[in-house]
């Protein structure tokens, strides 16, 4: 964190919006670090593994995971720079029942993110298992607690700036590393032709694969808990502080919405940069895995998916792959657990456990959990030890949390938003359309998961 706790929202915090595109791209920042969080789990193994089964037909499904969420996003976080508040502390306030001082949704999200300890468990033992495979001589859960250690370790002290600037070598990295082997392809058998990317464009559903399909939804793209994550980002990047405490004044009003448009370019940046990426990934999955007839399946997952860089680029490509797909799964470690340190903190001060408005007791409570966090995915990874199937159970419950994140959206736009800050029609009809489609593709995704 900064200095100053960017929590805190004080007259003294002010400062006059940019007012052109090129001075709000030097305020950009919290989309690299949820682009960071996105592209790992969900692209290296839920869309490839989609791709391999579902080969080019469900190519519509991701692409439409990565763009219709994100003016749920962006909604969520107008709020967030309106009003300051924590997205603990926003959910807390909404109508309904309290069990204690905790509004039900509060505990909603903390039962999620339990079950999403998993899906990340599913990372750390991909993590694990690439290590594994260049050093077998070492045991398995060895690597998986020591990428505990180390992930643990960085995010530990970690304030904002730390964070952003790892997560902007990350992405720079594994976006290079998957359109090099994306490129290449086109020298092998198995070149991608337009023909084969038109076919994926049809909005049909392959009805053997409809849980892979609706898992890799729920979790490509932002999903319910990175569209929370994105908060604590934007408030510690100080577009909430610099907007200054909420009043009525024009100069407020004009310092929000200046705030509020940096922060739409950052998230369509995000949207950029995690759909092209996906993209990638996925086409790479339907291209070698489906006509490989490869579906990657527990500790033969990374095996498996090199061979998406070995047809390319050749066989000497595989520790190339290895290191890639290293830093593709630890990006997400690394920012998630920067941003569950966070939420849960937040979780425990809405619910009553800690005075998280105190700037020492959150260091406290960060530091505390930045290394308890990590050591339970390692351990849910060395009872599972099922990786796809565990980053696919965190996509179906992402999914749900999705439809919480919706329902606070729609209150704050239509009864916590200031009338100065009401959207045109044509906002209105695109929300409700990324509304609706969240709810459509979800709903059925958790029917077909649970019947």
């Amino acid at each position: 964190m900064h200095s100053k706790d960017p929590y805190r929202i004080t007259e003294d915090t002010i400062l006059a919006a940019p007012t052109t595109f090129k001075e709000r791209i030097k305020h950009l920042g919290p989309s690299l670090i949820l682009s960071a969080a996105i592209v790992g789990s969900g692209e290296l193994i839920a869309t490839t593994t989609l791709g391999a089964r579902a080969g080019f037909t469900a190519f519509w499904v991701i692409l439409l995971g990565c763009l219709i969420k994100v003016l749920v996003q962006v909604e969520f976080a107008k709020h967030t720079i309106l009003t300051g508040n924590t997205p603990m502390k926003s959910l807390n306030e909404l109508p309904g029942r309290k069990f204690g001082k905790a509004h039900w949704s509060v505990w909603f999200v903390l039962f999620i993110m339990l079950t999403k300890l998993i899906q990340v468990g599913g990372i750390i033992g991909g993590v694990a298992i690439i290590l594994n495979m260049l050093f077998p001589q070492i045991d398995l859960m060895i690597f998986a607690f020591g990428m505990a250690v180390l992930v643990a370790a960085l995010v530990y002290r970690g304030y904002y700036h730390f964070i952003e600037k790892t997560s902007i070598w990350l992405i720079a990295f594994f976006t290079i590393f998957t359109f090099t082997s994306l490129y290449f392809l086109k020298y092998t058998p198995y070149a991608i032709s337009f023909s084969q990317v038109l076919s994926g464009l049809t909005f049909e559903l392959p009805a053997a694969h409809l849980v892979a399909v609706f898992g890799a939804f729920g979790i490509t793209g932002v999903g319910g808990d990175e569209i929370i994550y994105y908060n604590y980002w934007c408030l510690e990047k100080g577009y909430a502080a610099n907007t200054g405490p909420k009043e009525a004044s024009i100069d407020w009003q004009t310092r929000a919405k200046g705030w509020i448009k940096v922060m739409e370019l950052d998230a369509i940046f995000a949207m950029i940069i995690y759909t092209t990426v996906t993209a990638a990934f996925y086409l790479l999955g339907a291209a070698v895995l489906s006509n490989q007839d490869s579906l990657p399946e527990g500790y033969e997952m990374v095996e498996q998916l090199s061979k998406m860089y070995t047809l390319s680029l050749g066989e000497g490509a595989r520790y190339f792959f290895y290191f890639g797909a290293f830093v593709v799964l630890f990006s997400t470690l690394f920012a998630a657990l920067a941003a569950w340190t966070r939420q849960i903190s937040d979780t425990f001060g809405q619910i009553g456990w800690i005075d998280f408005s105190d700037l020492k007791v959150r260091k406290k409570s960060i530091a505390i959990l930045a290394w308890v966090i990590p050591m339970l995915w390692a351990t849910f990874f060395m009872f599972m030890k099922v990786p796809v199937l565990m980053v696919l159970i965190g996509g179906v419950t992402g999914s749900a949390l999705l439809f919480l994140v919706v329902y606070a959206v729609i209150y704050f736009r239509y009864y916590d938003t200031p009338a100065a800050f009401k959207p045109r029609r044509v906002y209105d009809m695109f929300l409700w359309l990324s509304i609706l489609s969240i709810a459509v593709i979800g709903a059925s995704g958790i029917w077909k998961a649970v019947f």
